[in-house]
């Protein structure tokens, strides 16, 4: 049965292609819950509250498609399930690096119609590598 609650954001899916905007978005929506502390590594001084916890664990299973609800159905911890879920699908960085930096040595203008065109494929391209953590130099971007 799939789930009938209006989401809040895009469910995670089984094959993890959307892991990376789903991690964002879950961040945002526990900061602004003041509850993300319970997926982070949890601090000797500051008990996190049960309440909190099966709150985020209600919401996190909410976010995610059922087959893998089903297949972490054991994990009862947010902090550990988040980390599950992180060790499952955070290889998407190894992905996105090799091809943003091909798409980004082979970019030509003339390859587009409009300015408009290229000018957004160049955003898109900067935006993945920045997110890999590779700054472009000046040199870079003077071609």
């Amino acid at each position: 049965m799939s789930n009938l609650n209006k989401l809040d954001f895009t469910a995670l899916e089984v094959s993890g292609r959307n892991y990376l905007k789903w991690v964002q978005d879950m961040k945002l929506h526990l900061i602004a819950k003041g509850i993300r502390a319970t997926i982070e590594e949890p601090i000797d001084d500051e008990p996190i509250n049960e309440a909190e916890k099966a709150i985020v664990m209600i919401f996190i299973r909410r976010h995610i498609h059922d087959a893998l609800q089903t297949e972490y159905l054991a994990k009862e911890d947010p902090h550990t399930f988040w980390l599950a879920l992180a060790d499952r699908f955070d290889h998407q960085k190894d992905i996105y690096f090799p091809e943003a930096r091909y798409e980004w040595q082979h970019l030509r203008f003339q390859d587009f119609k409009f300015v408009n065109e290229y000018n957004s494929e160049v955003c898109r391209i900067r935006s993945l590598l920045k997110f890999c953590k590779v700054d472009l130099t000046d040199e870079d971007l003077h071609f």
